[in-house]
């Protein structure tokens, strides 16, 4: 699974910080995102989505293996 949160973060100017408060997680969920480490469950895969305004396939492209 390739996470966009970065680059969507980015574009929203803010802080991986700031992410994880909204989200209620540590800024060190948000890093193992980033770096692809983590997979979210479903309820935080929904509320980073819901953060950005997007869906949740519009965040994490989920990669067939």
């Amino acid at each position: 699974m390739v996470s966009r949160i970065q680059e969507l973060r980015k574009e929203k100017r803010m802080t991986q910080e700031e992410l994880a408060t909204l989200c209620k997680v540590t800024r060190q969920t948000i890093i193992s995102l980033e770096n692809g480490r983590y997979s979210p469950s479903i309820f935080l895969a929904h509320k980073i989505a819901k953060v950005f305004g997007l869906s949740i396939e519009q965040v994490f492209i989920f990669e067939e293996e």
